[in-house]
Order: structure tokens, then C-alpha cells, then sequence
């Protein structure tokens, strides 16, 4: 039974240290949306999203209003649509066509963001990957609430480097069709390795092809509130420290649990998974950063920046499995830059590169995330940062990512201003020696030793 304290515990998590249920994410299987024709593949698509996801921003609402949780996005995952439209799309405007159709399912149904423009691409293209690859751009620029994701690697099958390759343009060209907006389209495109079939989070959220019909992910957050509680112990121990963040996830992944529950429950949809990451915002007080600082690092990018994040990652995942039985996703700490309001001013501050960034994501949640980099950045240069946060998930067994932004016009000490959750960020300067030769190589680098255990 939950006592009177516990419920004032979790009152004032909310109210006064930024707890909140970051998304209801509703995976929604498209396989069954396949035809030859373009016409009616785009007609079952927009059926199936509208009809299956009607109820979900409303549903949330409810949910939100009668608990009094904070429910911040209401979002919808589909079936990588290279699988989906691969028997009707011949050219890259044919998946554009789709793109649109998906953008109007989004805003009839409500939702925040619709993920799942995707390609699964870990050891070869087919040539319907390729022609979704080459839309990105022209689908990011003409649509609003549409993201996109393309898996180039995995432990099992190492890198597709001609994916990487391609990826490094595909970022440049989106950026140039997004320069109006300062290359925003790239906030909404992101490239992984080991990429998981229910995460909640955008942008690299997709339905895998193992999930049911329809399903429901919820992705809890809460930085500030592990903020406060370390905040309690100041000069505490390790021990404590670590007993201090464990009890605090499994508070918050027992109030996702909550939500999960009820809203599928109240969908008449299966629930899914709780992705118990913490997830930053621009606000004050809800930054993994400020975590790290209370851990006792003076800024992010400080030396003991890594081993400090990989204690904080560890901890939120052993006290978030004991709330949950169905824990997926991702599930850790997000490190994104232009999003968590610490990460920014470590860069103002000059304690954090991106070199250190690449460092700390082989213990964080995901990668290098929604960093700003000068818009003259070479394609190759992209490509060559793409493969090296590739080859650590790869051989680390996790997932990774890259979410780089070249803003077209901008240069090292401009900032780029991308509203809402995606904030704002300083352009942080890239290694300017050359990594042609290698990303040109092509092929594919084998999957590790490691892998082999069948």
C-alpha cells in the first residue's frame, strides 16, 4: 500500500522538482499498410494511425489531469517505413509522398512528433533503403512533425560504412533544406548503431518488426529530482551516493509504471516497455548536467566527468528495473547538449568538446546528441564522427547515436535558437584534420569477436 508520505513525496517531486512522464509513445505495426500502389499504401496508413491513435492525446490528457503527473508528449512510433513502402516507392519522391501522408495522420490524431521515417540498414542496403535514405532531406524540409533514423551498425553485424558514407551527406543536404529554419531538420534526424525496437524517444523512435499489432512505451524522466536528492547529502560516500540515486529512479519508474498501466488500460492497447532514461530539459533545475556537478565534477567535461556519468547510468537502471518487470528502450541518462541548460554552459564555460562528449557516451544512454557544429563542416568530417560513436556501440553492446547539426551560415562562437524541448545551442567547434580517405574506403568493418555467440 502507498502511505500518506509517499504521496506527498511524489506531490512534491512534481510540483517542485520537474518530474514529469516525458511521452506515451503508441508503436503502431504499419506491415499491413504495404500495397503495390502508392495510392492506397498512403490511404491504409493514415486509417490505421487515425483510427488506432484517436483516443491517445486525449487519453493522456486525462490521465495527466485525474493524477496530476505531467504527461509532456503524446507520441506515436511506426514499422521503418523502407519496409512499408517498399513494394510502391520507386523514386525518393514516392517516400515523400508518404512522409506527407504521415505528417497529416500525426496532426489529425494530435501527437507531438510521429517517428519511424527509417531504415534499417546495419549490413546492406536494399534499394528501397537507399531510396528512403535520399528523401530525408526533401521529406524533414515539407513536414512538421515527422522524424527520422537510419540503423548503420550493430554488435552482431559491425558498420555499413557505404551507410555511413551516405549519412554524412544526407545530414549537409537536410541542413541545406532546413537553412530557413536554421538546418532544423537535423534536430529531427538522427543515426544509430545497435538501434532497440521500442524506444519511446524521439527521434530515433521506430516499431520493430518483433512488436505486436499496437503497443504502448512510456519514457519517465526526472533529473531534478535526483538533483535534489543528492543535494540532501552533499559530501556523502560513494555507497550512499549510489543507494541515494537507486531508490530515487525506482520512485520515478514507479510512477511511469503508473501511467503506463492506465493508459493501456484505458487504449485497450498491450503495454510495452518503461524507458526509465532521464531526459533533460532547457529548464532550470532539469539537467543531467547539474547531477554530474552535485556528483562533484565543477562542470561536465571535467576530469571524473565519464566515470561520474557512467555511476549515475548505472544506478538509474538498477533501481528502475526493480519498478518495472518491462524495462526497454534505452533507459539511462541523455547527455543531449542543446537541451539541458548545464550542458550548455560547460560548452560556454570551455570544459566540454566534443571529444570529451564522445567519451562520455560509451557509459551514457544513447551518443552525441543535438550538438550545433559550424555549417562548412565537411561531409566526410560528419561521416567520420558518425563511424567512431558507431564503432563504440558496437563493440560496447549498446546503443549509440549521433543527432549533429551543421546550421548553414553559423560558426564557432554564433548560437543557433531551436525552441521548446530542442532549446538552444553554441556552435562547438570539429576536428578540422581530414577523414576522406577512411570514410571513402567503403565496404563494411566486421562485427567484433565478441559477438560470435551462438
Amino acid at each position: 500500500m502507498i502511505n500518506l508520505q509517499e504521496v506527498i513525496e511524489t506531490n512534491k517531486m512534481i510540483e517542485q522538482e520537474n518530474l514529469d512522464v516525458r511521452t506515451i509513445t503508441m508503436g503502431i505495426s504499419l506491415l499491413d499498410c504495404s500495397d503495390k500502389d502508392l495510392t492506397v499504401t498512403c490511404e491504409k496508413i493514415y486509417k490505421k494511425i487515425t483510427t488506432l491513435a484517436c483516443n491517445l492525446v486525449q487519453t493522456g490528457e486525462d490521465i495527466a489531469k485525474e493524477f496530476g503527473i505531467p504527461i509532456v508528449n503524446k507520441r506515436i512510433s511506426i514499422t521503418p517505413i523502407s519496409l512499408v513502402g517498399s513494394a510502391c516507392c520507386r523514386t525518393p519522391g514516392d517516400y515523400v509522398q508518404i512522409a506527407k501522408t504521415l505528417d497529416r495522420a500525426a496532426k489529425e490524431v494530435g501527437v507531438n512528433f510521429l517517428g519511424g521515417y527509417s531504415a534499417i540498414v546495419s549490413k546492406g542496403m536494399t534499394r528501397s533503403d537507399e531510396l528512403l535514405i535520399r528523401s530525408i532531406p526533401m521529406a524533414l524540409a515539407c513536414t512538421e512533425r515527422i522524424c527520422s533514423s537510419v540503423n548503420v551498425g550493430s554488435t552482431k553485424t559491425g558498420i555499413n560504412m557505404d551507410a555511413v558514407r551516405l549519412m554524412g551527406d544526407i545530414i549537409k543536404d537536410t541542413a541545406e533544406a532546413t537553412k530557413e529554419k536554421d538546418s532544423l531538420g537535423c534536430a529531427k534526424l538522427v543515426v544509430l548503431c545497435n538501434a532497440p525496437d521500442d524506444n519511446p524517444f524521439m527521434a530515433g523512435a521506430f516499431h520493430g518488426v518483433s512488436e505486436a499489432d499496437a503497443i504502448i512505451n512510456v519514457g519517465v524522466s526526472g533529473p531534478g529530482v535526483v538533483k535534489y536528492a543528492l543535494e540532501q547529502i552533499p559530501d556523502a560516500n560513494f555507497e550512499l551516493l549510489c543507494e541515494t540515486i537507486k531508490r530515487t529512479a525506482f520512485k520515478i519508474t514507479r510512477v511511469g509504471q503508473l501511467v503506463a498501466q492506465e493508459a493501456s488500460s484505458r487504449l485497450g492497447v498491450p503495454f510495452g516497455i518503461i524507458d526509465l532514461s532521464l531526459a533533460p530539459t532547457p529548464a532550470i533545475g532539469d539537467s543531467v548536467a547539474d547531477i554530474l556537478k552535485c556528483i562533484g565534477v565543477e562542470h561536465p567535461g571535467a576530469p571524473g566527468t565519464t566515470a561520474a556519468l557512467a555511476l549515475l547510468n548505472d544506478q538509474v537502471k538498477k533501481g528502475g528495473v526493480m519498478a518495472s518487470s518491462y524495462v526497454g528502450g534505452l533507459s539511462g541518462a541523455f547527455i543531449p547538449v542543446s537541451e539541458d541548460q548545464g550542458m550548455i554552459d560547460a560548452v560556454e564555460a570551455g570544459a566540454l568538446t566534443i571529444e570529451k562528449l564522445e567519451a562520455m557516451t560509451c557509459v551514457c544512454s544513447v551518443g552525441l546528441d543535438m550538438i550545433a557544429i559550424p555549417g562548412d563542416t565537411p561531409a566526410t568530417t560528419i561521416a567520420g564522427i558518425i563511424a567512431d560513436e558507431s564503432a563504440i556501440g558496437m563493440v560496447n553492446q549498446k546503443t549509440t547515436a549521433v543527432r549533429i547539426i551543421p546550421v548553414v551560415g553559423k560558426t564557432v562562437g554564433d548560437t543557433v535558437e531551436f525552441g521548446g524541448l530542442l532549446g538552444y545551442a553554441p556552435i562547438m567547434p570539429v576536428n578540422t584534420f581530414s577523414s576522406q580517405r577512411f570514410v571513402d574506403r567503403g565496404g563494411r568493418i566486421p562485427a567484433p569477436i565478441h559477438s560470435f555467440k551462438n
